[in-house]
Order: structure tokens, then sequence, then C-alpha cells
């Protein structure tokens, strides 16, 4: 048995969903590649795959064998790629998944840079606010925000973020500011969904925790969103510094509870982890590491009224 083929095969199957579809992806018979797989089941002595006349489904030791396979296959291809280019080209293409309004008012234009620096590179980019699997779903990196828990992947932080509280001077005007956390409960507040805890906002002040539970008219699943309402004069926002740095500059928002802090949470690029990481990969973390670590969590401090 050719066992790198066997393995091909169990991944084209269950990849495309079934043997006709791997047949037609990969151009190997249904039988050939059916074989493949009963002789790899056969070599390992388990079953990976559950087979019906309609549909393939993997078995637990199949999905598990499936994930190590995706990884194997993706390190020959880097080995090959590397041994066919020079070490010094950059060039391929690069699949990575960010947040949403983090990719779209932060990430595009750092994207830019690297794309008009190498002219060699292709990008396939999603924003998603979801929780992508990054073996299962054939990424390359990931940006995260978030504080990361142990797991196969490996990270590199490339900055931090901070939340800020803010809401429009028209708002603080009619309804007051507030100069402790306990006032936010008489305030309107903009709930972000989007927030690990959206209907408790998390503070501290001279090393005490505060958790406040906060409440109001306003839901959205969007920072880009919350500041938008903040901005309309709807209630209190608490925004990631980079959604709110321009507004916060130009007095079309306000910062409140100076006093206190948020919890920074560390903006990572993440990756599954491999012997070989592509040099393509790797030249975008390190771009991505000098060009954001400079420019993260720059928002300053600016005055509150009747401070």
């Amino acid at each position: 048995m050719d066992r790198l083929s066997a393995i091909a095969a169990f991944r084209a199957v269950v990849d495309h969903g079934g043997y006709a579809a791997a047949s037609r992806a990969v151009g190997r018979s249904k039988t050939a590649l059916s074989k493949a797989v009963a002789d790899l089941e056969s070599e390992l002595g388990v079953r990976l795959l559950q087979r019906s006349t309609r549909r393939i489904a993997l078995t637990d030791p199949g999905r598990q064998f499936h994930g190590r396979c995706v990884l194997l296959l993706a390190d020959l291809e880097d080995a090959e790629s590397e041994a066919r280019n020079a070490q010094t080209n950059v060039r391929g293409q690069i699949r990575l998944v960010a947040p949403q309004t983090f990719g779209e008012t932060f990430l595009m234009p750092v994207l830019g840079e690297f794309l008009a620096k190498e002219s060699e590179i292709t990008l396939d980019l999603m924003l998603t606010d979801r929780f992508v699997d990054l073996v299962e779903e054939r990424f390359d990196l990931a940006v995260r925000i978030a504080d990361l828990p142990d797991s196969s992947l490996v990270a590199r932080r490339l900055g931090d973020m901070q939340l800020v509280l803010c809401a429009a001077p028209a708002y603080l005007a009619a309804h007051g500011v507030p100069s402790a956390p306990a006032m936010l409960a008489a305030h309107q507040c903009i709930i972000d969904t989007n927030l690990s805890q959206p209907r408790h906002w998390l503070f501290s002040r001279r090393g005490r925790a505060l958790r406040v539970p906060v409440s109001g008219r306003v839901q959205v699943n969007s920072a880009n969103a919350a500041r938008a309402m903040a901005l309309a004069g709807h209630g209190l926002a608490l925004c990631p510094d980079f959604v709110v740095t321009q507004e916060l500059a130009a007095g079309r928002l306000v910062p409140l509870l100076n006093d206190y802090q948020t919890a920074p949470r560390g903006i990572y690029a993440v990756y599954p982890h491999r012997r070989h990481l592509p040099i393509r990969v790797r030249a975008l973390i390190d771009f991505l590491a000098r060009r954001l670590g400079g420019a993260l969590g720059a928002y300053g401090e600016y005055a509150v009224p009747g401070a």
C-alpha cells in the first residue's frame, strides 16, 4: 500500500463529501479511492468512515485522523513549495480569517500595504465574528482578539486592545456624566452582544474588580454599530479603542470613568502548529507585528467634560 496516496485519498473523500465528488476533484476512480481508504483502515486496524447508500460520516478515530492528515499533507505541500523556490521568495496564497469590525476598521489598510510589498502573494480573507476551526476549514492564519486558552494552535501577540466607555456630548448634557460604575444603572447602555459579557461590564480600580449589570433600549452585534448608536445620542457604549479613536480625538464622543480600567485583551496571530510554517505566512505575521504593534491601543487620553 502506498500510505501517502491512501492518506490523500482519505482526505479527498472527507473534504469532498463522498467518493463520487472526490473522484471528480482529484481525477482518481471511485474504485481506486474506495480501495485506498479500505487498505488504510486495514493497516490502521480502525474504521475511519461510516458508509451508507447516501452519505459517508467520520467515526471518532476518523475525525482525529483527518485533522492530523490535513496538517501532514499541508506540511508536505509547504516543503515541496519551499524546495521549488528560493527561501527568500514570498509567493502563493494565504487564507486569513479575522474579526469583522477589526478587519474592516484596522486590518484592511495594513493588508493592502502587505500586498503592495509582496506582489506574488494572493489573499483569501474572511471577516467573521464566529469561531473558525483553522484546521477543519483549512485557514493558514487567524487574527483573534481574546484571552487564548491552551490549544494545539500557536499564537503570536501583535498588541493589546482596550475597551473604552464613551458617549456623545449631547447625551451627557441631557442625562449627566457618570462618575462611578454604579451610576451606569441610571443610564441607557448600548449592548454589544459580541462582548464576552455584554450585559455585565467589567471595571477595576486600585486592584479591585467591579462587575456592573447594564441595560438599555438598544442591542447590536457590532462595535461599529455600537459606535454609531452612541454618536446618535442613544446611550453609553463600551467600544474597542481602535473603533472610536477618531471620534474621541474630534470630541464627537467623550471617554468616561477615566479613573477606572477595563481589562486589556490581546490581539494575536494564531496558526496551526506546523514544523514548517510557510514562508509566505511567516512574512505576513512578521509584517502584522511590525505594523500593528506600535499602533494598537494608541487612542490616548481625552478630557472628560466637567472633570
